[in-house]
């Protein structure tokens, strides 16, 4: 605890712990994590929808272009040669000649006949409030994937530490139970030589040799954690499943500045990116529900058509034409369903306020759960170093007085058996307290997420 209270005076905020080689694998993982690269598309399409929505403030310009023939149908007589046949017959008669000639009767057909209409159709949106409240609501859900990208980050550089610190305890093991066989293959052999020199006991060599055997199947059970470990970290930074892994890492370093976690100010991040979304989803939900009371505003659009309508695919100064106008669009009746909507997008507004709520509390709990696991590490941390150390002193203790033949030879396994478990609890929760760190380094949101990592 002296040390702790040393630590505490020295540094006074808890810092994200990393180092290199961990920082480099961190921002590797950052470049090429499959799921993180989903994410940055995912956020790339919100972006596109974006624009897509605030492209609706722009005129469109279409092309519209019909073609019509019938025949048949109703048709509308004219009696044009009635009407003007003996008014041209009395001016003939009247000037002496034959200027004014006979005219026949017509029959016009309400079906048109080869008959084109092409034009360019210019639109613009005058009053729509359903844009502006769609283009805010496209920008909340960028805000949302940026802070999905975010999450997600922080939760990969976690699940990187505790890998990384899990592979670094694996290989450890592996360590301390090739030690433990190198012991127990000299305590074969000094076995040996005491039943061969007729001071030892066949039983001894016996049971030296199961030791061996207990020891050999305990190093081959480490080392094939050693590759599963491996094969877990590789895949996080998308890098072949056997890459080498560097283990140039200094734990003590590491422990020095997580000590100071144990008596620091430990509050949960109060802007967790978690927190974040679901207030912009508290947001999206409140655009949602403005938009949806006022269904009653009307909306208005200026149309141009510059174009050309004829029969007979003619196209002249007869043919071409334009045309300007508005449209206005309000809203009388529809069943009351633009009632029940907004009352819907209300329900939904309250229970993303609920969401948000609960989701605070979650926060809260999870990060006391985390400093406690800590804290319980921490402790576990520091008995095992003192174990350790007494397991050491008594196995040169016992070693001594089994040469001098006042130990026998079962205290010597169970000292080995001591030291050996000391010297694998002592890596075990040193790494558990790195992975118990990185833990409540997560509910922190306190690892920095530079501009270098996106």
């Amino acid at each position: 605890m002296r040390t702790v209270s040393i630590l505490f005076l020295l540094v006074s905020s808890f810092e994200a712990f990393s180092q290199e080689p961990l920082t480099a694998y961190i921002d590797t993982a950052l470049r090429n994590n499959l799921a993180l690269q989903q994410r940055h598309v995912s956020l790339e399409k919100a972006v596109t929808a974006l624009k897509s929505a605030k492209s609706l403030y722009l005129p469109s310009v279409n092309l519209e272009a019909g073609y019509h023939t019938a025949d048949g149908g109703r048709n509308i007589p004219l009696p044009i040669g009635d009407l003007l046949n003996p008014v041209y017959a009395t001016l003939n008669q009247l000037t002496q000649s034959s200027q004014f000639p006979t005219i026949e009767n017509e029959t016009i057909n309400f079906l048109p006949r080869n008959y084109y209409d092409a034009h360019i159709r210019t639109t613009l949106p005058l009053i729509n409030t359903d844009i502006g409240h769609n283009r805010r609501i496209h920008e909340f859900q960028v805000r949302l994937s940026e802070l999905d990208v975010e999450t997600y980050k922080r939760e990969l550089v976690k699940e990187i530490k505790v890998a990384y610190f899990g592979y670094l305890s694996a290989v450890q093991s592996v360590a301390v139970y090739r030690s433990a066989l190198v012991l127990a293959e000299e305590g074969r052999r000094t076995n040996e030589r005491l039943v061969e020199h007729g001071k030892g006991l066949p039983a001894y060599v016996l049971r030296s040799e199961s030791e061996v055997a207990a020891a050999e199947a305990l190093l081959t059970g480490a080392e094939q954690q050693v590759e599963n470990t491996k094969y877990y970290f590789n895949s996080l930074l998308n890098r072949d499943a056997v890459a080498g892994i560097d283990t140039a890492f200094d734990p003590d370093d590491a422990l020095l500045e997580i000590a100071s976690l144990l008596h620091g100010d430990t509050q949960p991040a109060a802007k967790r990116e978690e927190l974040q979304a679901l207030a912009t989803t508290v947001r999206i939900r409140e655009t949602a529900l403005k938009m949806d009371k006022q269904y009653a505003v009307p909306t208005l659009n200026a149309f141009l058509d510059l174009g050309s309508q004829s029969e007979g695919f003619r196209f002249n100064d007869q043919t071409r034409y334009y045309m300007a106008g508005l449209q206005l669009t309000f809203p009388l009746f529809n069943g009351n369903r633009n009632r029940y909507k907004a009352q819907q997008s209300q329900l939904d507004l309250r229970s993303a306020r609920l969401q948000l709520a609960e989701a605070n509390r979650q926060l809260q709990l999870s990060h006391s759960v985390a400093l406690n696991g800590l804290r319980s590490a921490w402790q576990h941390y520091e008995a095992a170093r003192r174990q350790l150390a007494a397991a050491q002193a008594y196995q040169r203790l016992i070693g001594k007085g089994y040469q001098a033949g006042t130990n026998s030879y079962i205290e010597t396994v169970d000292a080995r058996n001591q030291y050996t478990s000391a010297r694998l609890a002592l890596s075990v929760s040193t790494y558990r307290v790195l992975s118990a760190a990185a833990m409540v380094e997560r509910e922190q949101a306190s690892y920095p997420l530079t501009a270098t990592n996106n």
